[in-house]
């Protein structure tokens, strides 16, 4: 490798050393159900991962920790639905095992195993065998929207019918296997008249923490941030009013949020402490990047492959982003900027060009109503606990 190589590796590692790395494998890109919302805009039954593409993928990572210097790493299986391939999944967590005591890697006491599922398999036998495998080193979340009505706005089979009834079956079993998991709720135009509710159902299932988030895409009608703020009004009154606050969080309120941001930081760690790997073999910089996220079918950008391993002149742009090579005056200057999220992917999907330097704004007058009603929260909150 020649010097410039090895100085791009340098600056690869100083920015990773002290994050843990997500290693994404794309195990397939169908999926049982066609969410709305989904970003996911090509699923297909066709392409789907090989346990000798894993393997391979493993080996590169595993192989090479000159290169792959984090404290820790998260071993992440995505789809379409990852659950769809449980077999192989079962085949690469084992060997991913087996190989990290082979080599004495550093990793092998502090790894995780992260599963993003739609629910509709988790008590099928093969889940449970890989769910017994992996207890000690696994988290697993399943998608639920909140109530039956939001949830089956946007989380449909093919035939239309809502997936309510067949994912709330598998809840119990998995509150029983992890009885701290969380969930996300996503939020679009369409179904935020149910979110307050929505929420608080999902504390009352037994889910302590709802991570929740708006769509970035450009889905936003007139007076949807104010139907937004009302119904975050709502929830903040039901949490404080009920005492939910002692128990459960949503993240929609969090002290952190609506205050000028100081720091430089890229939201997410695209390119940088997050790599996928599709079945093609093809590495990425994140799962957004891949073919099958395009929506616009935008070029790819592929960071390398299991055979060569990763392109850092192709990573060397993701080294870079920060939040002022994104971001609009607008946002540089924002006094509430804290909190508002941005996706590197979708910028890159949504710009008139092929570049990652353009961030996209959809969202700024629902963070804006999101701000208002989170600072109603704290000072009732606040107010709460003083009272308690």
């Amino acid at each position: 490798m020649n010097k410039h190589g090895e100085l791009e590796i340098d600056a690869f590692k100083s920015l990773n050393s002290n994050f843990p790395l997500t290693f994404t494998f794309v195990l397939t890109e169908a999926c049982q159900l066609i969410c709305k919302y989904c970003y996911f805009a090509g699923k297909n039954r066709e392409n789907h991962m090989t346990f000798e593409t894993a393997q391979k993928g493993i080996d590169y990572l595993l192989e090479n920790p000159h290169i792959f210097s984090h404290k820790r790493i998260v071993f992440d299986f995505i789809g379409g639905e990852p659950f769809l391939e449980v077999d192989l999944m079962n085949k690469i967590s084992s060997y991913i095992k087996k190989r990290m005591y082979e080599l004495n890697h550093p990793w092998f006491n502090d790894y995780m195993f992260n599963v993003s599922t739609n629910g509709l398999l988790y008590s099928d036998p093969k889940v449970r065998e890989f769910i017994s495998n992996n207890r000690a080193h696994l988290e697993i979340g399943i998608t639920i929207d909140g109530t039956r009505e939001k949830h089956n706005l946007n989380r449909i089979f093919p035939n239309g019918k809502g997936s309510y009834d067949e994912v709330i079956k598998q809840i119990p079993l998995w509150l029983k296997d992890f009885p701290n998991a969380s969930t996300k709720v996503t939020v679009a135009s369409d179904d935020m008249p149910y979110l307050a509710d929505s929420i608080i159902h999902l504390f009352n299932l037994g889910i302590k923490t709802v991570n929740s988030n708006v769509v970035f895409e450009n889905v936003w009608k007139e007076n949807d941030d104010k139907i937004f703020g009302e119904q975050l009004i709502k929830l903040a009154d039901k949490i404080i009013d009920d005492k939910y606050y002692i128990d459960y969080q949503c993240s929609f309120f969090s002290e952190s949020i609506g205050k000028p941001e100081n720091n430089n930081d890229n939201w997410c760690g695209s390119g940088r402490n997050m790599i996928a790997l599709d079945g093609h073999g093809n590495f990425y910089p994140c799962v957004r990047f891949t073919p099958f996220s395009m929506s616009q079918k935008k070029t790819t950008v592929s960071v390398g492959n299991i055979n060569s391993g990763l392109d850092f002149n192709k990573l060397r742009p993701f080294l870079t982003l920060d939040k002022f090579s994104q971001s609009t005056e607008e946002c540089i200057n924002c006094e509430i900027a804290s909190g508002c999220a941005w996706c590197v992917g979708f910028n890159y999907d949504s710009a008139a060009t092929d570049t990652i330097y353009q961030r996209a704004t959809y969202i700024c007058k629902m963070h804006k109503a999101r701000v208002r009603a989170n600072n109603y929260f704290q000072q009732r909150l606040m107010e709460a606990k003083k009272n308690d």
